[in-house]
């Protein structure tokens, strides 16, 4: 018996792999999935699916193309789900449980799902979103439990007149309403093979699955690539510290039973905050534990690490590097729209600090100078006194989206006209510099050369325009982190007749250093501005300083910055 797909390279590429090999883990029960199991499930899902969709739709419209939401958890169960949307030439639309309802109807109503498909563990949450508030309501579907593979069949691939699917994912809304990007499976390809050849996945990675996957990270990173590339993916969420060095350590102790069960994890990406736990929580192990996680994380066994989707504080990168025997974060940009766009290289010298690397194969990159409207051309990075130039980052390739769901004017308005006759730019809104960088570069890696770029900020948040000056707020934060009250850091400029914006900080200090200030009082603003003199420009070092008890993040561990900045310093600020 022959399983169906349509003829896309995710399908061409799960069915070029031993069907024998382990694609999927769920981490706690070590249950385990090969890749012929997959596409056996997905063929059966998609079927229920496709059937399913028939049934909701009216006036004889095509399944193409029909937007099909999902609330299931990380694991096989969302691989399945997630591909039969693919195999029904479908676009998905992730939905997270943490989502209040409030939040999951707005997607639900500006996606016009035509269904909605959740695990029984969300039923519950599920219908409760549907009873109320909804301009079109889906159908609700349960998808089936799948508790072991199913054996392998022969896979036929069919030809489709058209392609109509894809993902939809929601952007964070830290600047806006969250708009739906739609990301179709053209795309999609070359998001992933794009980091396929700059990352080097192969058969024989296994990767960690620590994230949401209701973002870019999590679903294109550490899922759709390794799938094209063969890998194993283990899935541990939600985030736990100690139960990731628990599985980090297993392989690596002597005594340990799950030694022969637990193979070594060689490839993990995470966000900041991870890391950070990750690091806090580490000195409470066990001595044996420590000792085999350190092992674990080492550059011996684990082939890569990558942080993502927030800015990476150098104390972080320095202190995992110190902890894992010498093995150095790689760090890349990308986002919603756009995938990833940059990234520093394997090579441990091409892994420059505060630097996001180079542009990733198939991407075109340009800065444009904010002020005049001016590209940025090779050579032309500082000015004619010498100082850095900064512009935004514009983005054009095929691994760029093409629209936001039913929203043109957005999309017109994000992107820019190509003097050179080629593609429109995407305005990616985040600001940088460029510059060359002694020693890296030199791999051979053939996309990681020349000048490296390093993140100014968000255009709108992050740049703080201070008394004529532009100030990046990414800067100020990597030195207030270096210091050691400080545990987080968020700086934002407050409206001021006179400077125009004020630097000001918004810190979580440590506890165990929040009383360090001059004479032993609490650690304040002067105590700040004493420790940052010899690090910045004067003007760059903040005037005012709010000490709170956490930074609200999102699930990627942004800091949405206009509401903080609002209910720091008041609605006027």
């Amino acid at each position: 018996m022959a399983s169906t797909f349509p003829d896309l390279p995710i399908f061409h590429a799960i069915a070029s792999h031993d069907p024998e090999s382990t694609a999927i883990i769920h981490s706690v029960s070590n249950r385990k999935f090969s890749y012929g199991e997959l596409l056996t499930d997905v063929e059966k899902a998609k079927i229920r699916l496709y059937h399913q969709l028939k049934d909701a739709l009216t006036n004889g419209q095509s399944i193409g193309g029909q937007r099909v939401a999902f609330l299931v958890e990380n694991g096989y169960d969302y691989v399945v789900t997630l591909l039969s949307i693919f195999a029904c030439d479908g676009i998905a639309v992730p939905l997270s449980s943490s989502f209040p309802a409030s939040e999951l109807r707005y997607i639900l109503d500006n996606s016009q799902a035509l269904t909605l498909l959740s695990s029984d563990k969300f039923k519950k949450q599920a219908e409760t979103v549907l009873q109320e508030g909804l301009e079109r309501r889906p159908t609700l579907n349960i998808v089936e439990k799948l508790m072991s593979g199913s054996g392998r069949d022969e896979v036929q691939l069919v030809q489709l007149p058209e392609t109509r699917g894809g993902l939809m994912l929601y952007t964070s809304g830290t600047t806006s309403r969250p708009k739906g990007v739609v990301l179709n499976t053209s795309t999609l390809t070359a998001q992933a093979l794009s980091l396929y050849e700059a990352w080097k996945y192969t058969p024989k990675d296994r990767l960690l699955h620590l994230l949401p996957l209701h973002h870019i990270h999590g679903t294109v990173n550490a899922l759709l690539t390794p799938l094209f590339a063969g890998s194993s993916i283990e899935f541990l969420f939600p985030f736990n510290a100690d139960a990731v060095w628990d599985r980090l350590a297993a392989p690596f102790l002597p005594s340990s039973q799950k030694k022969a069960e637990n193979e070594p994890i060689t490839f993990l990406t995470a966000v900041p905050t991870i890391y950070n736990r990750l690091l806090s929580s580490h000195p409470r192990l066990a001595p044996e534990v420590q000792d085999a996680a350190r092992e674990a994380v080492s550059p011996n066994n684990m082939r890569l690490n990558i942080s993502g989707s927030a800015a990476l504080p150098t104390p972080t990168k320095q202190a995992w590097s110190d902890l894992s025997k010498g093995n150095i974060l790689l760090e890349r940009y990308g986002m919603t729209e756009v995938g990833m766009a940059l990234s520093c290289g394997l090579a441990f010298e091409d892994r420059v600090d505060g630097s996001v690397g180079w542009p990733l194969p198939g991407v075109e990159v340009r800065l444009v100078d904010a002020e005049n409207g001016e590209v940025i051309e090779p050579g032309q990075e500082s000015d004619a006194a010498g100082k850095e130039r900064e512009g935004e980052i514009q983005l054009r390739g095929q691994t760029i989206f093409r629209e936001y769901w039913r929203n043109p004017k957005a999309t017109e308005e994000e992107f820019a006209k190509a003097d050179d006759g080629g593609g429109k730019w995407f305005k990616t809104g985040d600001v940088a510099s460029r510059r060359q960088v002694e020693g890296a570069g030199q791999s051979e890696q053939a996309w990681a050369k020349g000048p490296c770029y390093f993140i100014k900020g968000r255009k709108t948040t992050d740049i703080i325009k201070t008394g004529g000056e532009k100030v990046s707020a990414l800067e100020i934060e990597r030195e207030l982190l270096s210091l050691p009250q400080v545990s987080e850091a968020a700086v934002v400029g407050v409206a001021n007749e006179q400077w125009g914006q004020k630097v000001s900080a918004v810190l979580v200090l440590d506890p165990a250093q929040a009383q360090t200030g001059k004479g032993g009082k609490p650690w304040g603003v002067m105590d700040m501005r004493r420790a940052l003199k010899d690090k910045l420009a004067g003007y760059k070092i903040p005037q005012e300083l709010k000490v709170v008890d956490d930074l609200p993040k999102n699930a990627m561990g942004k800091i949405n910055k206009k509401s903080l900045v609002k209910e720091v310093f008041g609605p006027d600020a």
